[in-house]
């Protein structure tokens, strides 16, 4: 299988047509074709369904599309490590991490990197600890912004020094507004929207799960969320509150929603970490120096 071939594949599913993918790669129609029934050949799979007017992605042509991105990511971090090579201080950082104000500690370390050393290049990736975990594993992130606890088998870390606040975004015109706090009988019976990354499972205690005191699988819980955006949308909408952390939503005077946080208080530490035994690019390797004199 090969990387030319595999660019050919994803510039098909994502024209949804194989005249559009020919004009765009500089290809004849007729030679596109041929690449991708000699591809469905290797790997005896019908990768696509070919209609009238779009060609759609089988379950299989999915799971390549996939794969086939992962592999062309990987080889272009891998180019842009051995052209960082050269002489000058320069190449990618790729950092990936959840909505969490601690992001601003990374944005200080990356601030003083730019100034130094202006050919590095920094890409931010935002998801939930699973999407971050995974990319962290196999290589397309060099490291990842976790709430604590996380994994000290597969990662080494360095804690930051902020700590978030969990609390409940809800609309400013709530009954619940009016007070200081949240205490667990006020959301007893209210529709819940609930961060994923805060109720997943891991080998440590979960100190959120811990604050409902054996309570949360009975609240009613409506919804999960990854990113904290649309959830609060939906509590705009008036279809639930959001248990999120502070500083992520638009609480101002003009905005329609409001946070109080929980009480007894709930706080989170974060961690940047990055694989064990991981072999860095120099620009990489910068960052992390970086990181332990900041946070060492």
């Amino acid at each position: 299988m090969e990387i030319r071939v595999l660019k050919y594949f994803l510039a098909v599913a994502n024209e949804g047509s194989i005249t559009r993918a020919a004009n765009s790669l500089h290809l004849t129609q007729p030679t596109l074709t041929r690449q991708l029934q000699d591809l469905e050949s290797e790997l005896n799979q019908k990768l696509f369904i070919r209609g009238k007017h779009k060609i759609i992605l089988t379950p299989e042509g999915m799971i390549l599309r996939k794969r086939a991105e992962e592999i062309i990511d990987m080889v272009k971090k891998t180019e842009a490590e051995f052209q960082s090579l050269k002489g000058t201080m320069a190449g990618d950082i790729y950092i990936g991490g959840g909505e969490t104000e601690s992001m601003a500690c990374i944005a200080k370390v990356l601030k003083e990197i730019q100034q130094d050393h202006p050919d590095i290049k920094f890409h931010i990736y935002s998801g939930n600890a699973e999407d971050v975990t995974e990319k962290l594993d196999k290589g397309l992130l060099d490291f990842g912004l976790l709430i604590q606890p996380v994994d000290m088998f597969k990662y080494d870390h360095l804690a930051l020094p902020n700590k978030d606040t969990w609390g409940v975004i809800m609309r400013k015109d709530s009954s619940l507004a009016e007070k200081k706090y949240i205490k667990l009988e006020d959301l007893r019976n209210l529709p819940l929207l609930n961060s994923r990354q805060a109720i997943r499972k891991t080998s440590s205690k979960n100190e959120f799960i811990e604050w409902f005191c054996g309570e949360f699988e009975n609240l009613n819980t409506i919804a999960t969320f990854n990113l904290v955006y649309n959830a609060a949308i939906m509590v705009k909408a008036k279809i639930g509150y959001a248990i999120t952390l502070d500083k992520l939503v638009n609480t101002s005077e003009t905005s329609d929603l409001c946070f109080r946080p929980l009480y007894p208080k709930l706080e989170s530490s974060l961690d940047i970490v990055w694989k064990k035994q991981q072999v860095f690019s120099p620009a990489a390797k910068l960052f992390l120096e970086k990181l332990k004199e900041h946070f060492g």
